[in-house]
């Protein structure tokens, strides 16, 4: 897909109005700093549309990003922060439910993991619930870059196995450092969109 427009169309908050849209959408979601605003970044061309931050807990909002007038990306706020307060994270959670059990236009769930470590009780929970209402969440691998080239495998095996995730389950290992993974996972968003005519993929 060639991006020709981007921007940050509509912002939620705990009490806010869910919009609703009429092109498709592809949700991310993750705990917090796994990298989703730097993976929404990456795969738009983007330096800092989505803002990164070193500091947890960032994104407190469903913010839907509308790219080229074709579809949105919808950046979920990220869970397992535990600074944050019980009751904070509780409206968080209600939150993320309430978009994911209400959008009529959603396509894909990519949930993020960080690649060097085993998923966290949080991933497991989040993996379990999509997966629980019918949903068939597709695993972002992300940081890919700071781990060896030999260790890909035994990692992505490790998550799959850690996060119960079946054979068919799909995993992107991603990097945003060196954009391993864009490709692919652009090819998957334009197939699961019926974008895939689209071949002039300058990302």
């Amino acid at each position: 897909m060639i991006i020709k427009s981007v921007n940050l169309e509509t912002v939620c908050g705990v009490r806010s109005v869910l919009p609703e849209n009429n092109k498709p959408e592809i949700a991310f979601a993750g705990k917090s700093n796994v990298g989703k605003s730097s993976l929404i970044n990456s795969l738009v061309n983007r330096k800092s549309l989505a803002k990164t931050s070193s500091q947890p807990g960032k994104t407190q909002t469903i913010n839907y990003y509308n790219i080229n007038d074709a579809l949105y990306f919808v950046d979920l706020p990220g869970y397992g922060f535990a600074k944050t307060s019980a009751v904070l994270r509780e409206q968080w959670g209600k939150m993320v439910d309430r978009y994911l059990m209400s959008s009529k236009q959603l396509k894909v769930i990519f949930l993020l993991v960080d690649i060097r470590h085993e998923p966290s009780q949080n991933d497991k929970q989040m993996y379990e619930w999509m997966v629980y209402h019918g949903f068939d969440p597709v695993i972002i691998a992300t940081k890919l870059d700071k781990i060896k080239r030999s260790q890909i495998n035994k990692h992505i095996k490790m998550i799959k196995d850690g996060i119960g995730a079946g054979p068919e389950t799909k995993i992107f290992p991603f990097s945003s450092l060196t954009k391993q993974g864009k490709d692919e996972i652009w090819e998957y968003i334009e197939a699961v969109c019926g974008l895939s005519d689209d071949r002039q993929q300058e990302y």
